[in-house]
């Protein structure tokens, strides 16, 4: 492991996810000892989307931003909100000049799948609808975020892709969790790494799928096709369990004809990018900021 990161492996809280309600509360503060960003040439409002409920979104503009990216959050389906994701969507919007339109999705396991996806895709909907209105170019709309939220994005672009939906440009999948059957190697032997073990991520799918058998809308990894979907970025930790999940993911949206640039971080861990202060933290966001100003450049 990286020693940058190892010295705070100790100061990682172990949730379980066997309590949300209990983790929600730990992920918040977690959340708010993240140092603030710098919001300095940002516009940043509030909206709700019309939906069927409503859904919250916080929209990030950096000045002359042209694209846009549908920004959803890390917390294993059961944690994360618009708060505890304004750090990272305001690095998001500064580093890649893009507006960045973070979702406040329904959690499970009060609201299990398809509403996280149902909300996504209200919002991407929405945010093609009225790119005018926005500011934004409709040609130019990625899906992007963190672990769930990066299952979530895959997930958003397969749906968009079968249901004719708005273009979507890029997808940025930074850690995704795409697959609920846990049967590759860094699933099954990731049982006690930092942040992110085998059994949380049998949790998080446990809560998200609430009993149903899932599907390819619900695990992505489950699509049997996967052409036609858009260009692709995909970042995995060297001791993450979804680790080899995405490197398979990857390697099938290749072999799909589909453009991937796939990045395997050694040394790190799930979540480890929140360490800011170690050197290979600040390379990954930076990279996550330059990819997606390249994805949606003219």
């Amino acid at each position: 492991m990286d020693p940058e990161l190892e010295a705070f492996i100790p100061l990682f809280p172990r949730a379980d996810l066997t309590d949300p309600v209990t983790e929600r509360k730990n992920f918040a503060d977690l959340a708010a000892a993240v140092p603030a960003p710098d919001v300095t040439g940002l516009d940043i409002e509030d909206r709700m989307v019309p939906a069927d409920p409503d859904v919250p979104v916080r929209i990030y503009r950096p000045r002359q931003a042209q694209g846009a990216v549908i920004w959803l959050h890390g917390g294993g389906f059961v944690m994360g909100d618009l708060e505890t994701e304004h750090p990272w969507a305001a690095r998001m919007a500064g580093l890649s000049g893009t507006v960045v339109i973070s979702v406040g999705y329904r959690l499970a396991p009060e609201h299990p799948y398809p509403a996280a996806l149902d909300d996504a895709y209200a919002v991407l909907a929405w945010t093609a609808e009225h790119a005018a209105g926005l500011g934004i170019d409709p040609e130019r709309i990625a899906v992007g975020g963190h672990s769930a939220g990066a299952g979530l994005a895959a997930a958003l672009a397969l749906r968009a892709r079968d249901r004719q939906g708005p273009p979507v440009r890029y997808q940025l999948l930074n850690q995704p969790g795409l697959d609920d059957r846990q049967e590759t190697w860094s699933q099954r032997h990731f049982t006690d790494t930092p942040w992110m073990n085998r059994d949380k991520v049998t949790a998080s799918w446990r809560h998200y799928l609430g009993g149903t058998p899932a599907t390819p809308d619900a695990a992505p990894a489950r699509a049997a096709d996967l052409s036609g979907l858009p260009a692709a970025y995909i970042a995995t930790a060297e001791l993450c369990p979804n680790r080899d999940e995405d490197i398979t993911y990857a390697l099938r949206l290749l072999q799909a004809g589909v453009s991937v640039e796939l990045h395997q971080w050694p040394g790190t861990f799930h979540g480890s990018q929140a360490i800011l202060s170690a050197e290979v933290s600040q390379r990954q966001i930076a990279e996550l900021g330059a990819v997606l100003r390249r994805a949606l450049a003219e």
